[in-house]
């Protein structure tokens, strides 16, 4: 005894089985950006009042630099896929929804891409 109804079987309608892995990639950027959060707030405090050549200096240690890029990467990540839930949720035409997505995915790497750049100027220089 089948739970799909006759149409979903004609249809062959079933699990995408997309949706535990976005709730996974989810849950494992929020549990990254903790201590990515943290390292960010305690270097910005420990450097209020600092000139532009002390926070050069510090970003253009090797250690600061990846921790500022994987920072910028998950944050970017992490707010794609909640505004993702958020348009899934509340765009009910397909079409919107589509574009939607693709323009916020779009969005989200331009602008992650030219972070990272910046940090790479900024450590390389």
């Amino acid at each position: 005894m089948s739970l799909r109804s006759p149409l979903a079987r004609v249809r062959g309608l079933g699990s995408a089985k997309d949706g535990t892995h976005h709730f996974w990639m989810q849950r494992l950027t929020a549990v990254a950006l903790v201590p990515l959060t943290l390292w960010f707030v305690v270097g910005v405090i420990g450097h209020i009042g600092a000139d532009q050549a002390a926070m050069k200096a510090w970003m253009s240690s090797p250690v600061s630099a990846a921790l500022m890029i994987a920072f910028v990467a998950v944050a970017f990540h992490h707010g794609q896929l909640g505004i993702q839930v958020v348009i899934e949720d509340y765009v009910h035409d397909e079409g919107l929804k589509i574009a939607g997505i693709v323009v916020v995915k779009l969005v989200s790497v331009i602008l992650a891409l030219a972070a990272i750049v910046s940090v790479l100027r900024l450590a390389l220089a």
